[in-house]
């Protein structure tokens, strides 16, 4: 089992900066205005031959008006309950504060290892202001980093190594789960969604959009599916994005999209899809990843025994030429047909895999292409005279022929049906290249 690591600590003293330095990503949004880390964000690191998960929580703090209090402050309860280890992070530059001291007397009660970690050390003077931290009472050693240039972190790392319990070597053949990414427009149940999925709150839900800001991966092991699920920060406009943490969140989201397997792409059924949709949708299929449709909040459409093949109708009329996308019609508050999403994932990710034999492939490929010959350019004939599949990650086909510049786009579609119609590929594009024989 992973051994787990939590930084945790009032707002804006570093702790996603800190983050970014031990697993040497990116990975967590660091920005100066505070309370930007709202959700807890997963890394990991490997050090010595060891390796641990480590969690970026949202900064606590007592008595904030901010809507968000309340869920940062359970979050980062999440957090303490899950890790083997916590790391307390506190600011040289600002000294004890009474927020500090509140967070040192809930650890205090925790019968875990605390490592008081000091950051913003950066030269020699700040390296003596450090020794006010010592009347926190958690540990009688301090560890003075800078999560900025690195220095420190060494150190840090060989102690949390040597506190970790049962420790074992991280293992290099250590099996890639798939990756299931949630995406879609902001507020539309991306959270709410997996919140149902898994049985708990693992992911803030408030009714304001944006909430998610990170990409939060979680680790789903449940009726016999394996997988990571990653829940996306909400993709807006360029225009309606006016912060600069919003700013990062899309890139977030873009680089989670990227980094997936499958994405699910949740509509709200009251709004239909939109065009921010369709340019996520391009996203995927750009990036030659599975795709599944699942409409949230059907329970709130009115409708008969038409309305659902009426509403894919439309849906699929937008994302065409891409059409053999499933398309599930659920609802996280009701639970209804949520695991269906989940089945259909399952399934489009084994589609991504699919291998065809290059005899049966050629047998019936070349069939359809005697039945519809490619059209004549220049008074010239097309002949394909070979086909394979590509050892690529996603379904790629090169088909061979003598003048491969004339076979243009609505041929090219033509054979992709034919591939479709004989073998499942629902919810994955598929790339046609046509090469010199």
């Amino acid at each position: 089992m992973s051994k787990i690591v939590a930084i945790v600590g009032r707002p804006n003293v570093g702790k996603s900066t800190l983050f970014n330095r031990l697993t040497g990503t990116r990975q967590a949004i660091v920005n100066e205005e505070s309370g930007v880390t709202r959700d807890r964000n997963y890394g990991k690191v490997t050090w010595n031959g060891v390796e641990f998960s480590i969690i970026d929580t949202g900064g606590y703090m007592d008595n904030s008006a901010d809507i968000f209090e309340e869920e940062i402050k359970r979050q980062v309860q999440l957090a303490i309950d899950e890790a083997d280890v916590l790391l307390l992070t506190v600011d040289v530059e600002s000294g004890v504060t009474d927020l500090d001291l509140n967070m040192a007397n809930m650890l205090r009660k925790i019968d875990k290892p605390v490592l008081v970690v000091v950051n913003k050390v950066d030269n020699t003077e700040r390296t003596f202001e450090t020794a006010e931290f010592y009347s926190l009472g958690l540990s009688d050693e301090l560890y003075s980093v800078s999560s900025i240039n690195g220095s420190g972190t060494g150190d840090l790392l060989d102690k949390i190594v040597e506190v970790l319990p049962d420790l074992e070597p991280a293992s290099a053949e250590e099996e890639e789960l798939p990756r299931l990414a949630f995406v879609g427009r902001p507020n539309v149940g991306k959270s709410s969604t997996i919140n149902t999925l898994i049985g708990e709150d693992k992911t803030i839900v408030t009714p304001v959009a944006g909430t998610t800001r990170d990409a939060v991966d979680i680790h789903f092991n449940k009726f016999g599916h394996n997988f990571i699920l990653v829940d996306t920060a909400g993709v807006r406009k360029k225009g309606k994005i006016n912060e600069d943490v919003e700013f990062y969140s899309v890139m977030r989201s873009v680089r989670t999209i990227e980094n997936s397997d499958v994405c699910v792409l949740i509509l709200d059924a009251e709004r239909g899809i939109e065009s921010q949709d369709l340019n996520i949708i391009q996203l995927v299929v750009n990036n030659r990843k599975g795709l599944v449709i699942m409409v949230n909040k059907w329970d709130l459409i009115e409708k008969d025994n038409k309305t659902m093949e009426q509403y894919r109708k439309r849906i699929l009329e937008r994302t065409a030429p891409f059409t053999d996308i499933p398309i599930i019609f659920a609802s996280a508050l009701t639970k209804q047909r949520v695991l269906d999403v989940l089945k259909s994932a399952v399934e489009v990710y084994e589609n991504r895999k699919r291998k065809v034999p290059t005899s049966k492939l050629n047998e019936v490929m070349q069939e359809a292409i005697e039945q519809h010959q490619p059209p004549m350019n220049k008074d010239k004939f097309i002949r394909i005279k070979y086909v394979t599949q590509l050892p690529t990650l996603a379904p790629s086909f090169a088909f061979y022929c003598n003048l491969p510049q004339y076979v243009k786009e609505p041929y090219k579609r033509y054979l992709e049906n034919q591939i479709r119609q004989h073998w499942d590929f629902k919810g994955v594009p598929i790339q046609i290249f046509m090469r010199k024989k």
